[in-house]
């Protein structure tokens, strides 16, 4: 049976709402945040912490979103789900104190768990067949944008519109732009294929490999820690950097990141054809740790922290794509949208739980304990994700696709 791939059309149009639901659900909320905090008189750690409470929430519906993602269709959900989004931006923007405004936080997490990456690779799947991996990669590439558009933007907007009126604007882009689009995908024919080893991990030869539950437990967890990792990093990279003696120049390193993440992306579209899933996910947590443990062992000396912040996008940039495409290369298409709806939550009840985890790590011990955590956690998701290759090519470690094919 031949299988189309997802047209490229399809995927650029997916990466521009993407771009959207990132920019304005997450990457906008930092640069408000401080006029929110006066507008609301409140604390500005009160307020992200009704973001993370928000996550938790966002969290939960997760695995909800992937099986209707199955049953439904990616495509077709993500129109409400673009609806929802902006309708949410809107209560926001209308709120009159800080609880009504995080109950608005709530209603945006639930809504992004129907409109961000999750049920997008889901779609990309269901229309693209097993050639999605590729796919899911340039998507990822399109997307890596979103932080690099959105902040300046955002900034820009705020130098000239209240908050509230900023959010309107974000509303409009969501239902005018995304709610047309995500209807277009959903107009898009699903593919049927039939089963294949990748759909029945215990087929005939492998009954000593764990049960697919365990092997899907295994997953989850190395993904929480990881983003652990990376939500504990991402949050206070600019405040970390400087509080191990570089003061300002922090700032200007921690620009550095944002690049290497993209160019990750870049790198395994071009080359990473030859690389299994598996072999990328134990290699993103390799940066990960590998790191972090240059900017232990290195700050304060400027080279040191620049490769730390190189290191740190690269792993990054690829953690996002294994996300999508390691639960499709173990288990194949068979419930794929739930399976990654797991992944979401494991990633955003970790994410949740790591900016304060680390902000009092730092606090009552200082930077460096701070970061010996994050690597040990770091060679901990390292360790799990080279025991599911280890159990995925019993006992061989291939990373040639040819070794790799189902």
């Amino acid at each position: 049976m031949t299988e189309k791939r997802a047209p490229a059309r399809l995927i650029w149009a997916l990466g521009v709402t993407q771009i959207i639901g990132y920019g304005t659900l997450y990457y906008s909320f930092s640069i408000l945040a401080p006029a929110m905090a006066r507008d609301f008189s409140v604390p500005l750690d009160w307020l992200f912490g009704l973001l993370s409470l928000s996550l938790l929430f966002g969290g939960l519906i997760a695995p909800k979103a992937g099986a209707w993602a199955d049953r439904f269709g990616a495509g077709w959900l993500m129109v409400p789900g673009s609806l929802a989004a902006g309708l949410a931006l809107t209560v926001a923007a209308y709120s009159p104190n800080a609880i009504a405004f995080g109950i608005s936080l709530v209603a945006m997490e639930v809504a992004s768990a129907f409109v961000l990456y999750g049920t997008a690779f889901a779609a990309i799947v269901q229309i693209g067949g097993r050639s999605a991996q590729r796919s899911i990669t340039h998507l990822t590439l399109i997307a890596g944008f979103a932080s690099t558009l959105f902040w300046p933007l955002t900034g820009m907007l705020s130098s000239h519109l209240d908050w509230r009126t900023t959010y309107i604007a974000f509303a409009v882009l969501n239902i005018l732009i995304c709610v047309p689009i995500h209807f277009w995908v959903g107009r898009f024919p699903r593919q049927q294929e039939p089963s294949s080893p990748a759909d029945d991990f215990q087929s005939e030869g492998q009954t000593a490999r764990p049960p697919r539950i365990g092997l899907l437990l295994m997953i989850l967890a190395a993904f929480a820690i990881e983003g652990f990792v990376l939500a504990s990093i991402l949050t206070h990279m600019v405040p970390l950097v400087a509080a191990l003696g570089l003061g300002t120049a922090g700032l200007a390193i921690s620009t550095l990141f944002g690049p290497a993440q993209v160019a990750s992306r870049l790198l395994n579209m071009l080359f990473g054809g030859r690389l299994s899933q598996t072999m990328l996910a134990v290699i993103s947590a390799g940066l990960l740790t590998a790191g972090l443990s240059v900017l232990l062992v290195t700050s304060p000396w400027v080279p040191g922290v620049m490769l730390f912040a190189i290191l740190f996008g690269l792993g990054s940039g690829l953690a996002s794509i294994v996300g999508g495409t390691l639960p499709l290369e173990l288990f194949g298409r068979t419930g794929y949208g739930a399976r990654l709806g797991w992944v979401g939550a494991a990633r955003q009840f970790s994410s949740a739980i790591a900016p304060f985890a680390f902000a009092f790590m730092m606090n009552a011990w200082g930077a460096g304990v701070a970061i010996t955590a994050g690597i040990l956690a770091g060679a901990a998701a390292l360790a799990i994700f080279g025991l599911i290759a280890h159990i995925r090519y019993g006992g061989a470690l291939p990373i040639v696709a040819a070794e790799l094919r189902q």
